[in-house]
Parts: structure tokens; sequence; C-alpha cells
């Protein structure tokens, strides 16, 4: 069938358009997209599907928020299959939150929009001097983000909504005190015990398997002695790298974005000021405030009449120690090092000239400009390798789809060689030896699990073809081809048959472990003073003493009625354990009074959080929230 396909190109592209034209006539362009870019749904929430483009969409968008605000982290890291199943729980979550929000009419008002909006620090960095927002900038930073101000706006609004379904149940969370020291002190009580382990070690020298015993096991455990099926491959990789060698940026393009850059290029200016500071408490009263001000006027006076006595008025006068002593000077500093009314004032006095009485946080500044330093403009000539490579670094982002659809085509029509891909798109192939179906460490596309995947699919393994163009990442593709293939197989019980002898001696001994401890436990229950055991430690889940969880569960879970308890553990591999429960201790709090308070607050943290997670479970019933497809 396939084969047909490729060797038939022109008459399947024209069977298929007699195919497709008519639904584009019966349903219209945008139905037909519409369709074609829903996909399957992956998970439906009050009655609303989630498609898998959708899911997509957003895992692409986490994806991205991810690199700006950690460049250095490889973007693969959230590839996998559990973190793109996370953002589904996430996406879901969201729907949830927002038509619960709508069912309970939970609005928000101007102004909480307007705190929130004012909190944002990418909106913050662009007001101007005087406090106003720069709405241009604030459209172009939206616009790069494919946003209006109205849908970002909008967009605000729905998560403080939603954020207030749960904010609900957190903010009246309550659990008392005695409910949380009777759950704490049985969750931290301790335990004297003896504890007698057998261990399979312990038995090993006994075990004399026969070699019936050991091809008996091999038979029954054949899966257990396989060689996985192994490959060789020739692979290719498009990324924005690749992309990024084969453009050429014209001279006229370079010196334009020189232009346009100039400013960012030459950095920030920077201003040298001192001051002088009369503080004021924040709780400080009307009168006290005002008595602040009239000090700070009075010395402003004196400063207007004696400019030349300014480091001297500061050094007995301002409150700021850090500065005080060095005439009130703060040597240079660029926008966003001081607070806001101060920088605004700063940055609009000339060298020499003295403000007014200025009013901050802190209290009252006198401020005094000393010097400015203009950055130097960087010329283009000195730059024109960083610009360069700035532009071409945009180009490659623009070309890259360009390139990612050739890639594609060409893998797939001329499936015989990965050459044609590279020679066109000047790509270097690769080889990788040894591969299984699982990754292994190393961060080479050939360790990719989706590439992987593809490569032991069974058209690449039978018919020795590429694999389809794979995603592997944000613009990242690749494409493989098996050059050598061995298919998994049960290696021979000759070649095998230390590995079946060192299995059957350590599930013969762990036998003979549980064995020798189940008598053991029923011997000193009925004869307690025949038991020989080790010297007597104190458990808890704080203090485990190096022994197995199980253990320390069993311990603290054995009925205490009746004392000496004894108890019998099942360590698996590890053998059996017998427990002998002397005593049960208290737990201490008298000599701890600040780590009790430190408890009580993390259970009531706990609690909150139960609270949280039972009212969310209750709104995915109520709104019939649900993801159709497994976890991975």
């Amino acid at each position: 069938m396939f084969d047909f396909v490729r060797k038939h190109t022109r008459v399947m592209q024209f069977l298929l358009f007699l195919l497709i034209f008519p639904s584009f006539v019966l349903f219209g362009l945008e139905g037909y997209n519409r369709f074609r870019e829903g996909g399957a749904t992956v998970a439906t929430v009050d009655g609303h599907d989630i498609t898998q483009a959708e899911w997509d969409a957003a895992h692409r968008s986490q994806v991205e928020r991810m690199r700006s605000s950690m460049p250095t982290v490889d973007v693969k890291l959230f590839d996998s299959p559990e973190a793109k199943y996370s953002t589904l729980e996430r996406l879901v979550r969201d729907r949830l939150l927002q038509a619960a929000a709508t069912k309970l009419r939970l609005g928000v008002s101007d102004a909480r929009l307007a705190a929130e909006l004012q909190q944002n620090p990418s909106i913050a960095a662009l007001r101007r001097a005087d406090g106003t927002l720069d709405m241009e900038r604030y459209r172009q930073l939206l616009a790069s983000q494919g946003m209006s101000p109205e849908s970002f706006e909008m967009q605000v609004r729905g998560d403080l909504a939603s954020r207030q379904v749960m904010s609900g149940v957190g903010v009246t969370s309550f659990s008392s005190v005695a409910l949380a020291d009777v759950t704490l002190n049985a969750f931290y009580e301790q335990r004297q015990v003896q504890v007698a382990r057998f261990a399979p070690a312990d038995f090993v020298a006994e075990i004399k398997p026969s070699d019936e015993a050991l091809e008996a096991y091999y038979k029954a455990n054949t899966d257990k002695f396989q060689s996985a099926e192994r490959a060789d491959i020739d692979y290719v990789v498009l990324d924005l790298a690749a992309v990024q060698k084969g453009i050429v940026v014209p001279e006229a393009e370079l010196k334009s974005y020189y232009e346009q850059n100039a400013a960012r290029l030459a950095g920030m200016e920077e201003r040298r000021a001192s001051h002088i500071l009369i503080s004021v408490d924040k709780s400080a009263s009307a009168e006290q405030r005002e008595a602040a001000r009239s000090k700070a006027q009075a010395l402003l006076a004196e400063v207007q009449k004696s400019p030349t006595q300014f480091a001297e008025l500061a050094r007995k006068n301002s409150q700021d120690t850090g500065s005080a002593t060095k005439g009130g000077d703060l040597d240079f500093f660029g926008r966003g090092a001081m607070v806001k009314p101060f920088e605004d004032v700063a940055f609009a006095l000339k060298k020499g000239e003295v403000s007014g009485v200025v009013k901050t946080e802190f209290g009252f500044h006198i401020i005094r400009l000393t010097d400015i330093k203009v950055p130097e403009q960087m010329s283009f000539e000195s730059q024109r390798a960083k610009l360069e490579q700035e532009v071409r670094g945009q180009l490659a982002q623009r070309k890259f789809a360009e390139a990612a659809e050739q890639f594609t085509n060409i893998v797939y029509e001329q499936s015989d060689s990965l050459k044609p891909a590279a020679d066109r798109l000047k790509l270097e192939v690769q080889h990788a030896s040894n591969l299984g179906r699982e990754a292994v460490a190393g961060n080479t596309a050939a360790n990719n699990p989706k590439l992987l995947s593809a490569v032991f699919s069974p058209d690449s393994i039978e018919k020795k073809r590429n694999t389809e163009a794979v995603e592997l990442g944000p613009n990242v593709l690749a494409a493989a081809r098996i050059t050598s293939y061995s298919p998994a197989r049960i290696l021979p019980l000759d070649e095998v048959k230390s590995r079946v002898r060192e299995q059957v001696v350590a599930q013969q001994a762990a036998d003979r472990a549980h064995a020798e401890g189940i008598a053991k436990l029923a011997d000193w229950k009925a004869n307690p003073d025949s038991a020989k055991l080790p010297a007597s430690v104190v458990l808890s889940r704080e203090s485990k003493q190096s022994q197995p969880s199980v253990l320390i569960e069993a311990a603290l879970r054995a009925s205490t009625q009746t004392l000496p308890a004894w108890v019998g553990v099942d360590l698996g591999a590890s053998g059996y354990a017998v427990v002998k429960v002397e005593k049960v201790l208290p737990r201490d709090t008298a000599s701890n009074a600040s780590g009790l308070a430190r408890e009580r607050e993390q259970y009531n943290q706990w609690w909150a959080s139960a609270e949280g997670l039972a009212y969310y479970k209750l709104l995915k019933e109520k709104f019939k929230a649900e993801i159709k497809v497994a976890r991975l």
C-alpha cells in the first residue's frame, strides 16, 4: 500500500484533492480547520471538552514560561510524559475552578484588578517617571504574547475569580489544639523494643541447589533471562542552531537593527546624588510626621542659603546612618535602585541642583544631584558580532517552520536514506550504537524516548525506512533509521547459569529466613523467657535507628493492651524480623515548647490541605471533571 503511494505520488495527490474539495464546499474552510485542529478529547469539565490540541498548546506555553524564567535549564526535562500529564491536570484544574467561579458568581472589582496589575513586575517596568503607564509599550508587550489589553485583563479577572473558589476553604480552615495534640502525640509516639532480624545472608551457605532445580527455575522464569533487542541507528536533528547556520544577514538589515537598539546597547544612564534624610516611622502619628516635615523644611532653607554646606549639614542632621558620615553621598545608581519618588526627583534634577522636600516611605529627603554618568554609545563595528548573532537568532525563529516542513516531507518521501534531508538543510548525519527501547543517561537526541519509540516501531524495524519527523521539544525535530538490528532472544541456560544460581540461592535463603523467623515468633510467644534478643532500642517515626520503615510502622501499630507485645514483620527479600514491644513512651513535649508550636502549625497546614483536597474532589464530582487519557 505504502509502496504504491510512494511510486504514484501525483495520482494520489489528484485523488486526495477530489476527496477533500467537497468537504470545503459542504462545511466551509473554517469548519474544516476547526475539525482538523481540534483533535481527540482528552478531558471534560462541566460538559465542555478539552482537546488534544488545547493540551499541546497549554504544554508549549508552560515550557516557554519555564524557558523564560530559567534560561539555563534544558527544556527537554519538561518534555517527558509525566510533565505533559501534569500540564493536563493543571489545565483541568483551571477549567474546573473557572466553571465553579462562574456558577458561584464570583467577581473581581476594578480596584482589585488594578492592584493585581500593579504587582506585576513586567507591567511595573513600563511606568514612566511620573508614575503613569506607557500604554503603547503595554500594548506592544501584550501583542508579543498574542493578547490585547482587554483580553489580558479579562484573563487576570478570571484567574483572580478562580483563586477565590479555593481560598474560601483555606482561610476558614480550623483545627483545635486538643485535636492537634491527640493526633501528633499518636504520630510521634515512641516505643521501646527489641528486634531480632533473620537475614537471608545467614542461610546462603546452607543452600546447595541441584542442576534440576536450576533448570526448573530457568524454565519458569525465562523472561528474566532475555537479551533486549538492540539497534544501531543513523539520525539527523533539525533545531534552531542548525537553521541559524545557513542564514546570512544583509548589511543593511544589520545596521537598521543597530539603530533601533542603540539605546539598549549603550546601557543605562547613572546618577550620583547626596541626600539629607529626616526619617519617620511608619507607625508615627500625624503630629510626628508634621514635625519631621518642618525639620526638613528648615534644613532645606539652610541648604538654599549656603549650598556648599550641604555635606556638613548632612553629617550633622541626616538620619541615614549609611550615608551621613560621607556627607550624604549615595554614589552612582541607575533606575530601579531607589524608591520611586526619590528616583523620579533624582533623574529630573540637573547637575548641582537641590530638590525640595521629597516624601518617601522612609521619611523626608533633601536631594542634591552631584554627577551624571551618560553611557557611552557603542559603535556599530564593536557590536557587530553580537548584533549579527541576535538577528540571525530572530531570523532562525521565523524560518524554522519552513525548514521543519521541508525536513518532514523529505524524510518521508525519500525514506530509504537520511542523506537527502541532511544535504538539503545542511545537517549532519549522526550515529548511535547499541540502543534499546529504554532511554539511558545522556543528553543526545538518540536517547529521547519519543525518537526511540519511532525507531523501534514495526515499520522502522521491518522495512528499514526512515522514521517520521519526531518533535523532541520546542523547535527541535529529529528522524532516524536503523542500520543494524538484533532482536530480543532468550539466552541459553549455559550462558546465564551463574545468574540463575544467584537468584535461586537468594530466593531459597529468603524462604529459609522467613520460615526461621515465623518459627521463632511462635516459640517466643509461647516461651518468652527462652527468647534471646539484642539490647532494647527506642523507635519512633522521627528516630528509626536504621530500621526499615515497614518495621517501624509494625512496631507502632502493634496492640499494647498487654505488654510485652510480639510482632512478626515480613521484610521481603531482606528476610524477616521479630519485634518485642516492651514499653510505650509518650512524646516529649515539655522540653521543646517552640517545637510543639511549630508542629501544631504544621498540623493546621496539613488539615487545611486535606480540606482543600476534599473540596476540590467535591468540585470534580459536581462539575463532572474527568481526564480521559491514562497516566503514563
